[in-house]
């Protein structure tokens, strides 16, 4: 059976730490397959923020992003208290949206817990449908770079 590959860009944009909360396990005791794409949701809230952007519903005149596909490559197990390092970039940028990737490490050993890759497309709101990326996000992400 084939697998899913996310091959990640060589450049990394932001860097932050999230750790593994009692609620982000299942019964395995350890973090749970949608827990991952909310921690990744966690990275990408603090990326944004980081850019000077509050929120993803309105980053400039009522245009937002929304999730038009999401990916997830398990490599590991991660269990509660891990100190999680997510490793965002973004890439393959159209008129209305980009990819953003994820490598999420275990801080303590280094290990790869997961990669992610999320298709993000700017969406106007208030009109309800699909926009241009706007201008300041997209000078922000292209001037990102660690």
């Amino acid at each position: 059976m084939a697998r899913i590959k996310i091959d990640l860009p060589a450049h990394v944009q932001f860097q932050t730490t999230v750790t593994v909360r009692i609620s982000d396990l299942n019964y395995g005791n350890h973090v749970g397959n949608d827990s991952i794409l909310t921690i990744i949701h966690e990275g990408r809230m603090q990326f944004l923020r980081h850019l000077g952007f509050k929120d993803e519903l309105n980053l400039e005149n009522d245009i937002g992003i929304i999730i038009a596909d999401a990916a997830v490559v398990y490599k590991a197990e991660s269990f509660y208290a891990d100190r999680l390092n997510i490793e965002i970039s973004t890439d393959d940028f159209s008129k209305y949206g980009f990819d953003m990737y994820y490598k999420i490490t275990r801080e303590e050993s280094g290990k790869e817990v997961a990669r992610g890759k999320t298709g993000i497309v700017c969406m106007d709101y208030k009109e309800r449908k699909i926009a241009n990326i706007p201008e300041r996000l997209l000078t922000a992400l292209r001037d990102q770079e660690l």
